[in-house]
């Protein structure tokens, strides 16, 4: 995927790929197991259908999740971290640690998300 940077600034340039509210949460449930379209759609924060049809695509176009069949008829599709998806797991794990030490109205992370280790 080519982007058209607003600078060259990591942080920036980072953040026009998973700076809306819901990559980094589709992410965090890839990441604690979910695949499937339904799944993200139990989560907690209550994304939308078309949020997430949306999220996925940009996901997918960035890199961060291939789209891979597990059904013909109907056709339907689960989604899997790629390499470069993965490797956001540091980040979501250092902004759990983040948000409990300052927020602490925040839930702690299960413990299996926060011992996994990138692949």
């Amino acid at each position: 995927m080519k982007h058209d940077l607003r600078s060259a600034c990591p942080i920036a340039t980072t953040l026009d790929i998973v700076g809306d509210r819901w990559t980094l949460v589709i992410l965090r449930d890839m990441i604690g197991g979910k695949s499937r379209f339904s799944e993200f759609l139990e989560s907690p924060e209550r994304i939308t259908t078309n949020v997430l049809t949306d999220r996925l695509a940009l996901m997918q176009a960035a890199g961060l999740v291939s789209k891979e069949p597990y059904q013909l008829r109907p056709r339907r599709f689960r989604y899997v971290l790629t390499e470069k998806g993965d490797a956001l797991l540091p980040v979501l794990q250092e902004m759990c640690r983040w948000a409990n030490r300052f927020m602490p109205e925040t839930w702690t992370a299960p413990e299996s998300f926060m011992a996994r280790r990138v692949k």
